[in-house]
């Protein structure tokens, strides 16, 4: 198990590029499976999720290419369905919890599909209803083996139907959205998730030749088509990734320009930065971070403390809450952070505790935070990350804390973020990798 001893106190300067957007690539490569020609996708991301799936592609039959750094192309012209009843299948699939958008592409094209339990973050219950009753809508019969974990959908040939999804799951609309666009007749999708993530799937896949129309609201309607072709696609840059460089910089006093941010599918990203105190300037594309020596938590407009809450987009994305939290520790004032999603993601809060920031976890959903606004510097220690998010906030307060901290199970890290350590060393910092 690897680990990160990180050497913090040091301003950073400089620029960042940030990566292709995982969630993005985790559902765009699974559509990869919807045509047997060729498909070009620039901007992957080379992060262990990421790579975990294109491996599991490979397996599956798809020909992969790598073109250069962050572009590849995919043919699934020979995809082996036998294969789905192996065991290396099971392995590799129940590791990877984006496997899950697999399944609606073998069912429109094979008329079948199957996935064992998937893995991913351990941050609260991640339910799978969403996905197979939206199959279930499309005339696919669904089984489940206690025994074995399996899920398996089979149908002769999905029928478009109105479809209102019990939650705006992102992965849940994707795997519906991709099975309804080779179904026969027209679907309608009312609760569908509006990220910028299922935006640019549906893009590609119109892109394909499918007929999605919509895109970028909570309802889509998707009029079947008999095939789809190849295309080019690219990935737009990891809204997350931006939002933890903001709250790094804010919580190190460092000067950081984040290039090419695509500002305009950041959604409220910044502005909830912004209510922390963080300064920053739009130049062009790029987002400038200055340095600042404090920033000021805002209070809502009646003096009240402020609350930053997760919801789905257009709301604040629940992968950034951990970063506000860490974040709001060295602000000047208070804030409540609600994480209404998932129950177990707030946990880690116990590390920012023994460094010695001011928190209360209030329950599993709520932590206030009285920030030391840069006074009392947090205590450097030894931690392990528990989930990619929080496993980056740990990074960046041990980044502001003044001498050694180690960070254990990176390997969460890396899942997410590509070459964090290089990238910020490049920058000033001082992070060694160990094993």
């Amino acid at each position: 198990m690897g680990a990160f001893e990180i050497y913090g106190g040091n301003k950073l300067k400089g620029e960042l590029v940030p990566q292709g957007a995982k969630n993005e690539a985790l559902q765009v490569l699974c559509a990869v499976l919807m045509t047997e020609k060729k498909v070009t996708i620039s901007n992957v991301p080379d992060i262990v999720d990421v790579n975990k799936l294109i491996n599991l592609l490979q397996a599956m039959g798809v020909k992969v290419e790598k073109v250069e750094k962050g572009t590849y192309n995919f043919k699934a012209s020979d995809i082996n369905m036998d294969y789905l009843q192996t065991e290396d299948f099971a392995k590799r699939a129940s590791s990877l919890r984006g496997s899950v958008m697999i399944v609606g592409p073998l069912l429109a094209r094979f008329g079948k599909g199957m996935l064992p339990k998937p893995g991913g973050d351990k941050i609260g219950r991640r339910r799978m209803d969403t996905h197979f009753e939206g199959f279930a809508k499309l005339g696919a019969k669904f089984e489940y083996d206690p025994a074995t974990y399996f899920y398996t959908v089979s149908a002769k040939k999905l029928k478009g139907t109105y479809i209102h999804l019990d939650e705006a799951s992102v992965t849940g609309t994707a795997n519906v959205v991709m099975a309804a666009a080779l179904a026969k007749g027209k679907t309608t999708i009312y609760n569908a998730a509006c990220e910028p993530y299922l935006q640019q799937l549906c893009k590609m896949l119109n892109s394909m030749g499918a007929k999605i129309t919509g895109i970028g609201s909570n309802m889509l309607h998707i009029e079947g088509v008999d095939k789809l072709d190849g295309c080019f696609h690219r990935i737009l840059p990891d809204m997350i990734e931006i939002g933890s460089f903001i709250g790094l910089a804010a919580m190190t006093q460092s000067e950081i320009t984040i290039k090419d941010v695509s500002y305009p599918n950041l959604g409220i990203i910044p502005d909830v930065f912004k209510k922390l105190g963080i300064q920053m300037e739009l130049k062009g594309d790029d987002l400038y971070i200055p340095s600042q020596k404090s920033y000021t938590i805002d209070t809502f407009i009646d003096g009240s403390i402020l609350t930053v809450s997760d919801a789905p987009w257009p709301g604040f994305t629940p992968d950034l809450l951990s970063i506000v939290l860490v974040t709001a520790t060295q602000a000047k004032g208070s804030c409540l952070i609600h994480q209404k999603m998932f129950e177990s993601r707030l946990f880690f809060t116990d590390k920012l505790i023994d460094m010695g920031a001011q928190i209360i976890l209030c329950d599993p959903h709520r932590a206030a935070v009285i920030g030391h606004g840069q006074k009392q510097k947090l205590r450097p220690m030894t931690m392990t990350s528990p989930d990619i998010r929080a496993g980056v906030s740990l990074l960046i307060a041990a980044l502001s804390a003044e001498g050694k901290s180690t960070i254990h199970n990176i390997e969460q890290i890396d899942r997410g973020y590509e070459n964090i350590d290089v990238r910020l060393n490049n920058l000033g910092a001082d992070i060694r990798r160990l094993g």
